[in-house]
């Protein structure tokens, strides 16, 4: 029942923005209001459930790619940066604007993660120190792929232009790691 009180919150979010109420909810789900607290407190427990399963599903996919001994050092990069958690929709500019206005608090664990990402700065400083990677600033190479991942959060433009998160993050990737000059142009 969590999940899927979970997965209608999104859809409320998606068609009302943050100020639908739980009246709204129960109606979309069926059920009682009765039921739905039965469940969850508040639309804030709602939401810092839905932000805690993505978090834990990213870190859990991350840790079986780096973890993982038949990947190459740069599969594991490339795995890392293009993780997707399953309530990746939440992750969108338009939603999260409006949860930094009206859940403060949620707005700083999300965009903590969102600028944080220590799985793929050691993977990085792995790659400087075997000779793959260029020796750069690390924190700087981090800033510039968390950049460049969190430019997915603007859906509009990817819907707009027909791409996927999957594909935006593959040719990110690429992009980051192979450049943009053809190999045999240098």
């Amino acid at each position: 029942m969590k999940a899927r009180i979970m997965k209608a919150f999104l859809e409320e979010i998606h068609d009302k923005g943050m100020k639908f109420t739980m009246d709204d909810l129960a109606r979309r789900l069926g059920i009682s209001k009765r039921t739905l607290y039965q469940n969850f407190s508040s639309k804030a427990e709602i939401l810092d459930a839905i932000i805690d399963s993505t978090l834990v599903e990213f870190d859990e996919k991350t840790e079986r790619i780096v973890s993982d001994p038949n990947l190459s050092l740069i599969e594991k990069i490339k795995g890392a940066i293009t993780v997707v958690p399953k309530y990746n929709e939440f992750y969108d500019w338009k939603i999260l604007e409006q949860m930094k206005k009206t859940y403060p608090e949620q707005w700083e664990r999300v965009n903590a993660a969102l600028n944080q990402w220590d799985a793929l700065r050691e993977l990085i400083e792995e790659g400087i120190r075997e000779g793959l990677i260029v020796d750069q600033n690390v924190p700087f190479l981090i800033k510039v792929i968390v950049d460049a991942t969190n430019s997915t959060l603007d859906r509009q433009f990817f819907l707009e232009n027909s791409i996927t998160v999957t594909e935006a993050l593959d040719s990110i990737v690429d992009i980051l790691l192979f450049g943009l000059v053809k190999k045999d142009m240098k």
